[in-house]
């Protein structure tokens, strides 16, 4: 069974593998451990790495009602309390040093969201309602100093003037707006919602929905535009498979929380047509590439793209009864069991293997953006829905 799988991997090899990066003398989670599996205690610290880790521990506690997995979460929030966050202007920084220091003060709001997202989860985990009031004070920043006529900035300075958005731009370009910054702030004030029912918040996730109804779908290419200038026109031709597929689930998600039938209505066709798309052109060999650039496909399996290629799928199986969505779940879970999945004692993922199977190892096992959260997610969301 796909359930049990799933569960042995969550519980005996990923929870094991990011306990085992705790860092005891200055807080926190070791943020580096290099492909040769040597361990950096001295690397920077992401604070995008350590909300994830946050969550994890937190979602992990519920989702196996183990309350042992407390002390890791509680680790992790204190260090988010204590370092992450700019108690004098607000916010979350962009990355610490080993031992606590500012390494990057720059507040961009795809980080904001993420601080959003664990400290709400761990608010539902545990009940802390410090937790919750500082996720409040983080969406009251967001609100009043990342957002502005046109929708979410993105990257800022420490004192909220904007720089260039250089961490969430690639491809050769540099974006004004972004649709990954927009779905996660979507699945942050989702999360919070859930915890709060908070009103205001309710009202910017409809305000969400419609911007990615509306401006972000691309209904002629059946597909998310990806990079945007200010007034948010699309700036490259390029397919991010792997956002896609987790864009449709996530909102599927927010739709099921609002229970609001007008953004049913508005939206579920265009998660039905990703879905369907993404099926078509990207699902081959039992994985999905990570994404298509003016026509090329860049074909490395990227570990998070196919951890959300398998909840993706099995989202639409569960909501059109389709049997190939099932199927590919299971292929895609498949190919990660033989693939991705490193073997290696003291290991995780890998984070990318090409079209052979045959990993990447100039890239990191551990590092800013590698984590539990892609990962972990995948394994208790298909826990909870296989039940």
């Amino acid at each position: 069974m796909i359930q049990d799988e799933m569960r042995k991997e969550l519980v005996e090899h990923l929870i094991p593998f990011w306990k085992g990066l705790l860092d005891e003398e200055f807080g926190g989670f070791y943020g580096y451990l290099d492909s040769g599996l040597q361990l950096d205690k001295k690397a920077v610290k992401g604070c995008i790495l350590n909300s994830r880790i946050l969550w994890f521990f937190s979602n992990a506690a519920m989702t196996l009602e183990d309350a042992t997995l407390r002390k890791y979460a509680d680790h992790a929030y204190a260090f988010l309390k204590d370092f992450c966050l700019d108690k004098e202007r607000g916010g979350v920084y962009w990355s610490l040093t080993y031992d606590g220091q500012i390494d990057d003060s720059t507040k961009h709001t795809y980080n904001q969201a993420f601080a959003v997202y664990a400290l709400s989860t761990y608010y539902r985990a545990f009940g802390v309602q410090e937790a919750i009031d500082i996720a409040a004070g983080i969406i009251s920043v967001i609100e009043t100093k990342c957002f502005d006529e046109y929708g979410y900035k993105e990257a800022q300075d420490i004192a909220f003037q904007p720089v260039v958005n250089d961490k969430l731009s690639e491809n050769g370009i540099i974006a004004d707006r972004t649709m990954n910054t927009l779905l996660h702030v979507v699945e942050a004030y989702t999360e919070y919602y859930m915890a709060t029912k908070d009103k205001a918040v309710e009202k910017k996730l409809m305000w969400v929905l419609d911007m990615f109804a509306n401006h972000i779908y691309n209904p002629k290419l059946h597909r998310q535009e990806v990079f945007f200038d200010n007034d948010m026109n699309s700036l490259i031709d390029l397919h991010s498979y792997g956002h896609d597929i987790e864009t449709a689930w996530l909102l599927e998600r927010t739709l099921e929380a609002l229970d609001k039938e007008p953004y049913t209505k508005l939206v579920t066709p265009m998660i039905r047509d990703l879905e369907n798309q993404i099926y078509t052109v990207a699902y081959k060999h039992n994985s999905i590439p990570y994404e298509c650039e003016k026509g090329v496909v860049l074909e490395w399996r990227v570990w998070w793209a196919e951890a959300e290629a398998v909840v993706g799928f099995y989202n639409a199986y569960q909501k059109t009864g389709e049997k190939r969505y099932q199927e590919a779940a299971q292929n895609v879970w498949s190919f990660i069991q033989k693939y991705l999945i490193d073997k290696r004692e003291g290991s995780e993922w890998y984070y990318e293997v090409d079209i052979n199977g045959a990993p990447n190892l100039e890239e990191a096992i551990v590092e800013p953006w590698k984590c539990p959260y892609h990962n972990g997610r995948m394994c208790m969301e298909m826990i909870r829905r296989t039940k």
